[in-house]
């Protein structure tokens, strides 16, 4: 029996209530547009992109420097008196969680396209592409909206692999975000390490874990996010928009940290303010991307202005190269994070 996560770290939602036309509308729409052009890819008959938890011996060989000792047979090792492993092939069945930032600073992006929007639609059609062939997908989503001091997330899905199940997780996505106003403590800055450390505390099983935030977060989510790597399959999902890299040329404008609420009038006409802002946007670029090559996570980069299926096909193009290449040759490469941008 699997156990049951403690009900004081976060509020498990378990009831799926009747869901609004809203989320079965978009997720019609992307089966129609997205899933169908990816469905296929993302699992074949005999190899996954996603690693199950299911193994099947495949066959012994001689022990090789790189080799898990955990897989070494000692019957065959003790009869001819050289180490040897055995070698599974696993099965299709997985498990996928899905570890969502949904703080404020998510909502950032023209209308239609916002950082939000591109991670329902991801969300959306990855759940749905792994449901379809029988595998189950849970979610945690933290937002900051907890009146509880002691949670660290807002809500947990439990994994399951019903289509409604996935309607219930893109209801939950789009259901309008709180104010920073409204929220406990508004003003307080996002900390991604909480809902790294639930997962890294209530995950007991191997499962391939997206963890989907623009990463605008307090410091100290570079550790949990490495250890979470360790015991699971970890894609760190950025999400960003080109104005929080470079910002155009718009005259005397009126910026609005999402995080505090705090407002600041700047004149983007001046050519010396605008290098800075690049020069200041570089600085966190270069350090975020060593955060997540320490941490070991393949990262899937997700702009406002790209398309999600093009990403999607990079993304699961990168994924099947590393399923194909040599054991040696991973080990080699393990602390360097592959980008799909």
């Amino acid at each position: 029996m699997r156990p049951k996560p403690p009900e004081s770290s976060f509020a498990t939602v378990h009831a799926l209530p009747t869901l609004p036309g809203q989320a079965d509308r978009l997720l019609r729409e992307l089966e129609w547009k997205v899933i169908r052009r990816l469905d296929g890819l993302l699992q074949g008959d005999y190899r996954t992109l996603m690693r199950g938890s299911g193994l099947d011996l495949a066959d012994l060989r001689e022990y090789q420097p790189h080799d898990d000792v955990r897989h070494i047979d000692w019957n065959v090792t003790a009869r001819l008196n050289q180490p040897h492993v055995r070698v599974f092939t696993e099965d299709r069945e997985m498990t996928a969680w899905f570890l969502l930032d949904l703080s404020p600073s998510i909502s950032f992006g023209p209308e239609g396209r916002a950082k939000r929007d591109i991670l329902t639609g991801f969300v959306a059609v990855l759940s749905r592409l792994l449901t379809r062939h029988g595998n189950r997908v849970g979610a945690m989503l933290y937002g900051g909206a907890s009146h509880q001091a002691e949670r660290t997330v807002d809500s947990v899905l439990p994994p399951r692999s019903s289509r409604a199940h996935v309607l219930h997780l893109v209801h939950r996505l789009l259901a309008p975000p709180r104010p920073a106003a409204h929220r406990k403590g508004g003003g307080a800055a996002t900390e991604l390490h909480r809902l790294l450390q639930t997962a890294l505390a209530n995950l007991r099983r191997r499962a391939t874990v997206f963890v989907v935030s623009d990463f605008i977060s307090a410091p100290g989510w570079e550790k949990p996010l490495a250890q979470l790597a360790q015991r699971h399959d970890v894609v760190a999902v950025r999400l960003l928009d080109p104005l929080e890299l470079e910002l155009p040329d718009l005259g005397l404008i009126t910026l609005r940290d999402a995080e505090s609420g705090e407002q600041l009038q700047v004149d983007t006409h001046d050519a010396a303010f605008r290098r800075r802002f690049a020069q200041l946007a570089a600085e966190r670029e270069a350090t975020l991307r060593d955060g997540l090559a320490h941490a070991g996570a393949d990262t899937l980069e997700l702009c406002t202005d790209d398309d999600l299926v093009d990403t999607l096909l990079r993304f699961m193009d990168l994924r099947q190269r590393r399923v194909r290449a040599p054991r040696a040759t991973a080990d080699s490469t393990a602390s360097q994070p592959h980008y799909a941008t």
